[in-house]
């Protein structure tokens, strides 16, 4: 019993490696596909991540510095009349005009500004109106507003040594004349240019076309639009005449008992 189990035991390892012997060389069991079905999301990688891809330091991209600022000119002497000197633009520095429209300076600023009515029509640095006189000359410049007249329309004075800083306006055209009473009074291609007391704020033009003779000066120092009668521009209601000062204030009396007061800014 015991001889018969064996030989069983040994056909079967027998029958075993026989079968073995017979498979086709590159055969065996069939490898398990890791490739996840269609519709099914595959697993996620469990090991650590991958660390990013560095750039290349040398391909990065130059940074492109911003341009210097362009540095503002200086202006420079562009007329020598006597002891003033007229620049040709603005000065560098902040300049504080006076405080006084009936006090000179030794330094005056002329700039520009607009009026939608009268057009562009030239200021002190303050922004103060400036105007010209039709009883005036300018060829040879000449002053006829003294006296009472002054007081109405205080002409704009210049110091010794001086030196006169226009914005907006041709320096060649910018120079002084002198007074009756010895002041020196800046002109704009030849014409004299006065303040009118009654403007009490930069861009005031209540003098305009006063008596038909008062304008405001532009530029080139010629006079600027008039104003419509609505606005009150061309009546004889304000201002003074010429150096007599016989034009009349408020409708009635003399222009130098009845001046204005210095509004003072």
């Amino acid at each position: 019993m015991k001889r018969r189990r064996i030989a069983i035991t040994a056909l079967a390892l027998t029958s075993a490696l026989s079968l073995t012997a017979c498979a086709r060389p590159g055969t065996g069991p069939t490898p398990v596909s890791l490739v996840a079905a269609e519709g099914e999301t595959p697993a996620a990688p469990t090991g650590p991540p991958e660390p990013p891809e560095q750039a290349d330091p040398g391909l990065a991209a130059e940074e492109t510095p911003d341009p210097p600022a362009e540095p503002v000119p200086e202006p420079t002497v562009a007329k020598t009349q006597k002891w003033v000197k007229i620049f040709s633009g603005a000065s560098d520095r902040d300049l504080t005009p006076p405080r006084s429209i009936r006090t000179g300076s030794r330094t005056v600023e002329l700039n520009t500004a607009e009026n939608p009515v009268i057009g562009t029509y030239v200021t002190d640095g303050a922004g103060r109106t400036l105007y010209r006189f039709d009883e005036d000359s300018a060829d040879p410049p000449k002053a006829t507003c003294n006296g009472a007249c002054a007081k109405a329309w205080p002409p704009l004075l210049i110091k010794s040594p001086g030196k006169i800083f226009p914005k907006g306006i041709d320096p060649k055209i910018i120079g002084y004349v002198e007074r009756a009473d010895g002041h020196c009074q800046v002109t704009i291609n030849g014409w004299p240019v006065y303040y009118f007391a009654k403007d009490t704020t930069p861009g005031d033009i209540r003098g305009q076309g006063v008596k038909g003779t008062w304008f405001a000066v532009n530029p080139k120092g010629g006079r600027t639009g008039a104003l419509p009668e609505s606005a009150g521009g061309t009546g004889d209601t304000d201002g003074a005449g010429g150096s007599g000062g016989s034009g009349r204030s408020g409708g009635s009396g003399d222009a130098g008992n009845d001046a204005p007061a210095d509004p003072g800014y």
